[in-house]
């Protein structure tokens, strides 16, 4: 019986070889070498130097650009975040009807989110907020004067928000796999005693729907802190460092000034940062979320 056990354990894990191999070698090594890199002055080309924590003390005593990426990031992603998902429930509330060419629809909606994070799109979007670009033509239309929206360091953010709002494709998906999942009877009950659509969508859709918010949130608040290319490639970080996400300045440092023990210091900052952001989202997650095998929020 042992020998059987054995044998069907030893079968599971040469599949799950492969897969093993790769973690280690692509994700835990990886790791375990930046966590080293970090305490030690490394550019690439010379044998790493042992510092301690100079480097963390640099970041959080001296570095402003540090601060300054900070307040970048979280603007970006507390703005960008509420508004994709935000944008992404009403699209698929739409989208949630039998109606003729449902499925090409959600596959044209769904298409920004492919497309969304490639170097072309960031391309064209650097385009469409330049001087002579797509929103300030429409805006001369109405006798309005337009501006380089990219080389305002009010404005230049929001275009990338703007851009990351629109790929809001992955999470309209889910939105409405979890709306159909909501029980069609309870709409039907509501409506029999006298309940407006606000009062369907506030005390049935958000509640049944929570679930879903709540991994989308997780979801989309952990890759709006990931964000990088769309960044990079319409601003480079500027003007004045105003769209200087974390992501670039840890390139940066990285790959520009090659301080590679720096950059890992600043890359285990936002592992640390954005864990206690989904913490967060976690505690707070049983105030919020409506389980209906538990007859109410989350305990």
């Amino acid at each position: 019986m042992e020998s059987s056990t054995f044998r069907r354990n030893a079968v599971a894990y040469m599949f799950l070889l492969p897969w093993l191999l790769g973690l280690f070698a692509f994700v835990v090594g990886p790791m375990i070498s930046s966590l080293y890199l970090s305490f030690t002055k490394y550019d690439i080309v010379s044998p790493a130097q042992w510092i301690g924590i100079a480097n963390f003390k640099e970041i959080f005593g001296q570095d402003m650009r540090f601060l300054k990426a900070l307040k970048a990031t979280f603007i970006f992603v507390f703005t960008s975040v509420p508004l994709k998902l935000a944008f992404a429930l009403f699209v698929a509330i739409l989208l949630n009807r039998s109606i003729r060419s449902i499925g090409l629809y959600r596959s044209v909606f769904y298409l920004p989110s492919l497309l969304g994070g490639s170097v072309a799109i960031a391309v064209v979007w650097k385009r469409i907020f330049s001087q002579d670009g797509f929103v300030n033509t429409v805006l001369g239309w109405f006798h309005i004067e337009g501006q380089i929206w990219i080389a305002s360091p009010t404005f230049a953010i929001y275009t990338i928000v703007i851009l990351a709002v629109w790929q809001f494709g992955s999470p309209m998906i889910i939105f409405l796999a979890g709306l159909k999942q909501i029980p069609e009877h309870l709409y039907e009950a509501s409506s029999i005693d006298g309940a407006t659509k606000r009062q369907q969508f506030l005390k049935i859709t958000l509640p049944m729907l929570s679930p879903v918010i709540f991994f989308n949130l997780v979801l989309q608040t952990i890759n709006g802190f990931m964000v990088f290319t769309q960044g990079y490639i319409i601003t480079k970080g500027g003007p004045l460092d105003s769209t200087l996400l974390y992501t670039i300045y840890l390139y940066e440092k990285g790959f520009k000034f090659f301080q590679m023990g720096y950059a890992s210091a600043l890359s285990w900052i936002l592992l640390v940062i954005v864990g206690v952001f989904t913490a967060i989202i976690f505690m707070t997650s049983k105030h919020w979320i409506y389980y209906e095998s538990e007859g109410g929020a989350a305990k």
